[in-house]
């Protein structure tokens, strides 16, 4: 479930790249893939209209909030394990 949710994210950001911000295929990979990961944008400043703009300001609140919602997700199972070991009760 969460690869799905990478790989919907992924597809949202390059193709509002490639559509609203005019780059290349491969450059709206780049720009999504970053921005998914946490790095930061690497063609910010080679967008000039106002809905590019506007795109990449939502799409990098929305990857960050599913970055946010994917570690919880898969970093659950090992926290409750751990929480197991520790002998800690649901009481």
């Amino acid at each position: 479930m969460a690869i799905g949710l990478i790989c919907l994210s992924l597809g949202i950001g390059i193709i509002g790249y490639h559509t609203l911000g005019g780059l290349a295929w491969e450059d709206a990979l780049v720009e999504s893939s970053m921005l998914m990961g946490g790095q930061g944008p690497v063609y910010g400043q080679s967008l000039t209209t106002v809905t590019a703009k506007l795109f990449s300001s939502a799409y990098a609140l929305f990857s960050g909030i599913v970055l946010i919602a994917l570690f919880g997700i898969i970093l659950a199972p090992v926290f409750h394990r751990i929480l197991h070991r520790l002998h800690f009760s649901e009481k």
